[in-house]
């Protein structure tokens, strides 16, 4: 490892972040290419590969991710070739192995390359998008499939009467009635990344487009934060899974970890957009961030926890048409106490961001104590990359580092996004 267990590396400074996220890549770089075709998907803490035939889209995607921002990253390094490389194995993965020539779309699950489970997911195409945007960064070719990525979009998943995305449809495109706030989250990171990636404005339209009807329009009927969980219609939801708080995917409640996420998106949108943002970027990513942090931190042990909901919504739903509960002033429970990797790391993205839009030292303040409780608890220092799930006491719940979908993409991106705000590479500044 190149950086030491103690004390706490300095995060504000650029060097560190870029030898955390080369510390992280060491983890995956030995053990995560399958050299049959594309990567192995789970890891435990140790490296050890538990399952070498399974593959998930998510992972597929991540990884690809994760290796080219590592190659543009570290484009002066050894490594470099390697991960680009990595980057179009995996590429080439998805082309071949998840993707689907006669619907065009990719399928969610493969075991020993046969599709296992075909259904739909925007939540799947938007990473699908992002493997491309990022590999286009890292200079292999992917216009094609991006553009090809937005017409399947466009055909099948968007909504223009609610101007968001459907989320899930079976292997013919039939689209069931749900509908989630986590694919439009997802697709709005994709299209800014493929915005970045080639300067196309149809991109960073549409992903202000989902900001705006996510953060405003619908969490105005959710009383002021980002639901999960919502109708065919775009109503509230507000039974899904209520029966399953903990639910890995789906989780009944609000995450305070999507709440930072969307105020990521949300600066990320207002610094590509410069004198032209909207002014209510900037108040409503504080305001989500700041619900987030309020109600989700834990004073006792430290971190984000994973869910929280209004006492209101403990045991019964608002009736159909009556206003929904009022977070400025309802007491608050916790749904999960777990705390996840992935919301540590999207607040520290967050923390950071809206340090740099508001100069306020108290955004500082959270990024470095978010850094130190992450680097004392969730970073293994033993073998690399961080831990997944942690109990409210900060101990581990198995000794399963990265199953499907978690590459440590989270926690890579978010030393990306603190890098790219602090050398202003894909962000104009703008004036506090």
């Amino acid at each position: 490892m190149t950086l030491p267990a103690t004390p706490v590396p300095d995060f504000t400074d650029p060097g560190v972040l870029r030898a955390h996220i080369a510390d992280t890549m060491a983890f995956y770089r030995p053990r995560a290419l399958d050299p049959d075709g594309g990567f192995f998907h789970y890891f435990r803490d140790d490296g050890t590969v538990y399952d070498r035939s399974h593959r998930h889209l998510v992972s597929s995607t991540r990884f690809v991710y994760d290796f080219a921002m590592a190659a543009a990253e570290f484009a002066d390094t050894p490594h470099a070739d390697g991960d680009r490389a990595a980057a179009l194995h995996g590429l080439r993965f998805l082309g071949e192995a998840h993707r689907d020539p006669a619907s065009g779309g990719y399928a969610w699950t493969l075991r020993d390359g046969v599709p296992e489970d075909r259904t739909h997911h925007s939540y799947g195409l938007a990473f699908v998008l992002l493997a491309q945007a990022s590999a286009r960064k890292a200079g292999l070719d992917t216009v094609a499939g991006m553009d090809e990525t937005w017409d399947l979009l466009e055909r099948h998943a968007w909504d223009p009467t609610h101007g968001l995305y459907r989320d899930e449809a079976d292997a013919h495109w039939r689209y069931a009635p749900y509908r989630g706030q986590n694919a439009n989250m997802h697709l709005c990171e994709a299209l800014i990344a493929a915005h970045e990636a080639g300067g196309d404005d149809r991109y960073l339209a549409r992903a202000l487009t989902l900001a705006d009807h996510m953060t405003r329009r619908q969490a105005a009927l959710s009383g002021g934060l980002v639901w999960e969980h919502w109708h065919a219609d775009w109503s509230v939801d507000w039974d899904y899974h209520r029966d399953d708080p903990r639910h890995l995917f789906r989780p009944w409640g609000f995450q305070p970890g999507h709440q930072v996420e969307w105020a990521k998106l949300l600066l990320s949108l207002r610094a590509h957009l410069g004198a032209g943002a909207p002014d209510w970027l900037l108040p409503t990513a504080r305001h989500l961030y700041d619900a987030a942090l309020a109600h989700g931190w834990d004073d006792a042990h430290g971190g984000i926890v994973y869910g929280f909901a209004p006492d209101a919504l403990r045991d019964a739903s608002p009736a159909p048409g009556a206003p929904p509960p009022d977070l400025a002033s309802a007491p608050m429970f916790w749904c999960d106490d777990d705390k996840y990797f992935w919301v540590q790391a999207e607040a520290i993205a967050a923390a950071w961001r809206l340090f740099d839009a508001t100069g306020e030292a108290r955004y500082r303040d959270d990024y470095l104590r978010l850094w130190d409780y992450a680097w004392r608890h969730f970073v293994d220092h033993a073998h690399g990359a961080w831990y997944r799930i942690l109990d409210r006491h900060n101990r581990k719940v198995d000794d399963l580092k990265s199953p499907a979908g978690k590459t440590d993409y989270h926690t890579m991106g978010a030393c990306h996004d603190v890098l790219a705000v602090m050398r202003g590479t894909h962000a104009t500044r703008l004036a506090r």
